[in-house]
């Protein structure tokens, strides 16, 4: 397998990622020093900016969410490549949270064909690496911060089986544009035998219960052909958000770009 970019951003200080994770509990444990907060504040303030700066020239992005414990040989894992693969021939980067499983799958499509493919990567108590397919990325300490980064950036989202980390991700994305913070952002859900318990439990439970609509539901895409996902988003992306392939921004050394 190819090797990972030299271009990769990676933001640990030397700190290692059983360290990381003890100083995450105690940020997580309630109020301490006031200098410990400080120093959190700053690096969080610190890791946003990196994102910023770093993100801002990723191109117009599709983020794809999934498990990381598919393996390779996994129906699943095929379908990311394939839809990796139709949209990055469509002229979008695919953006994952960088590590194995569906995210590799996924980056690995978009390399495939030539691509451009990115991560956001995350340190935790057992080290993911990124996968070996992203052109860049770019490594946090924070899941928050992660999440930003994944749904600042990217004019759609698309949900492949996943765990407590990709039902998060899901329903982060779909609060947001339930409460108008988004608008007219595609949402899909890719593997219709995996997700179809949850679909059935949101309209048999949560609508006749009135803890969301008909129309919070009807919003997301339920599908499993990566040719109707991918000209969906591109017609969503062109149309409602006059999405183009004119020149790119270009960097300033002004702002460390």
């Amino acid at each position: 397998m190819p090797a990972p970019s030299d271009t990769s951003f990676v933001t640990d200080w030397g700190t290692s990622s059983a360290e990381t994770a003890s100083q995450e509990t105690r940020f997580l444990e309630g109020p301490q020093t006031r200098g410990f907060e400080l120093f959190r504040l700053l690096r969080i303030s610190w890791e946003f900016l990196r994102g910023f700066r770093a993100l801002h020239f990723a191109g117009p992005c599709v983020t794809v969410f999934g498990s990381a414990r598919f393996p390779e040989t996994h129906r699943y894992y095929q379908l990311a490549r394939e839809v990796g693969a139709k949209l990055a021939q469509a002229g979008f980067t695919v953006i994952t949270g960088g590590g194995p499983g569906i995210m590799e799958a996924a980056n690995r499509g978009a390399k495939d064909v030539g691509g451009r493919s990115w991560g956001c990567n995350i340190i935790l108590p057992k080290e993911q690496a990124p996968n070996p397919y992203l052109d860049r990325w770019i490594t946090f300490r924070y899941f928050f911060v992660r999440k930003v980064m994944l749904a600042k950036y990217s004019y759609a989202f698309i949900s492949l089986p996943g765990g407590f980390g990709t039902l998060d991700e899901f329903f982060e994305i779909a609060t947001l544009i339930q409460t108008g913070k988004v608008h007219d952002f595609p949402l899909v859900l890719m593997g219709r035998d995996y997700w179809q318990p949850l679909i059935d439990f949101m309209r048999l439970t949560m609508v006749p219960h009135g803890t969301i609509s008909a129309s919070d539901i009807d919003r997301v895409l339920v599908s499993d052909s990566p040719k109707e996902v991918v000209e969906s988003i591109t017609d969503v992306a062109m149309r409602r958000f006059g999405l183009t392939y004119g020149p790119r921004i270009r960097r300033s050394w002004l702002l460390g770009e």
